[in-house]
């Protein structure tokens, strides 16, 4: 078999939601743009997550990322064609203590340049207007232009919309190689492609830091598997998309009335596959019931997990990177890179045109963990392997 050689300008590794954003964004630059994606676009954690799009509850650091994001989700169907089901239906932080109030009170405080909206609802606010909580909750704080959207559609959407725009887009392509030769990257998948570009974005999910590692940045990316699920169509009762201060569990209701609800770890199988675990479901239940009584008789009709590349600090990495120029990376948004993705995309493509963007990136610098790569291996590596993004 002759392998094809193909030069570009920019190629990327990974075609979930970050890296198809950028393909996008660099080809309305009129850049050349090559992906490879290993399985499907946006068949990973960009397509099994939960599906919330909001920016409360977000670090500082990120608010600049999220809210030029959410200038995206607006123009989503002349972005990509479709609306995937994007509502901004609101997002509803509760509290389930005084402590947890006062939380999102100070939350709400250091966010107020960012134009939020956030309302707070005291226990009395609360007992009015959601009388489909339980009486665990306490009180809590509302983003009204918050939102959610379906990611089975909206993932797969945006590499579409960059193939149409004139991307390359090669699915089922695992790379097999990376190679630098001081001006060019060279990539090899199997023994068919071969691709010339002199910058390279690093977008490969829970598998970038293999990626990172041979360029000599080494970072402590860990993989997460979300224990999610789905209910039976139900009655009509929430239309906001719920988290919990603190941590736990978080839900939104679809129009055809299913509850999608996430919260725990499930567990991986393989380096490729992860399921719920029954454990974790079990206290899914118990949460869910305690918070929205109506689900006490509710059946789930369906489970599932992926896999996510988590940060010890929950910040990504996003930027250029400090080894090597012309590679720039886009990982490790730490299970909530659905809302800031394609807002993510969009600064990766500035960097790979421009050397620069104009959203802050200090916070997500690949240099930060430089005291502590030199102490990893490669069994810090998730899932150590031929590079498969």
């Amino acid at each position: 078999m002759t392998m094809q050689q193909i030069q570009t300008d920019v190629a990327i590794v990974g075609g979930g939601i970050v890296g198809s954003s950028a393909a996008l964004a660099l080809r309305r630059m009129g850049l050349q743009v090559l992906l490879l994606e290993r399985d499907l676009c946006g068949s990973r954690s960009s397509g099994v997550n939960f599906g919330g799009v909001r920016r409360q509850g977000r670090a500082l650091c990120q608010l600049p990322l999220a809210q030029r994001a959410h200038a995206i989700w607006a123009e989503l169907p002349q972005r990509i064609g479709i609306d995937g089901e994007y509502q901004r239906s609101g997002h509803f932080k509760i509290a389930r203590s005084a402590a947890e109030l006062e939380s999102l009170e100070q939350y709400q405080a250091m966010s107020r340049d960012f134009d939020l909206g956030l309302e707070l609802f005291s226990t009395a606010q609360l007992r009015q207007r959601c009388g489909w909580l339980g009486a665990n909750a306490v009180g809590g704080s509302l983003c009204p232009e918050d939102g959610q959207a379906n990611p089975r559609l909206v993932s797969p959407a945006f590499a579409q919309a960059a193939r149409r725009a004139g991307a390359q887009i090669f699915e089922h392509s695992p790379v097999d190689e990376v190679t630098h030769d001081g001006a060019h990257f060279w990539l090899r998948s199997g023994s068919a492609l071969q691709i010339q570009a002199p910058i390279l974005l690093n977008c490969a999910g829970a598998w970038a830091g293999t990626l990172a590692a041979q360029f000599g940045e080494a970072v402590p990316l860990q993989s997460g598997h979300p224990a999610m699920a789905v209910t039976e169509p139900l009655p009509h009762f929430l239309d906001w998309s719920l988290g919990v201060e603190g941590g736990g569990i978080y839900c939104r209701q679809v129009a055809r009335g299913n509850l999608v609800l996430g919260g725990g770890a499930g567990v991986a199988l393989d380096a490729d596959r992860a399921r719920s675990e029954r454990g974790a479901l079990a206290e899914l239940s118990r949460q869910a019931v305690a918070l929205l009584p109506a689900l006490r008789h509710a059946h789930f009709i369906r489970t599932w997990s992926g896999t996510e590349g988590n940060m010890p600090d929950r910040q990504p990495v996003l930027g250029k990177s400090s080894t090597t120029p012309g590679l720039i990376h886009g990982f490790g948004f730490s299970g909530a890179g659905f809302q800031i993705g394609p807002a993510a995309g969009e600064v990766l493509a500035e960097l790979a045109r421009d050397g620069r963007s104009r959203t802050p990136l200090a916070a997500f610098a690949v240099d930060r963990f430089r005291s502590a790569s030199s102490l990893l291996t490669n069994q810090d590596v998730p899932f150590p392997v031929p590079l498969h993004p």
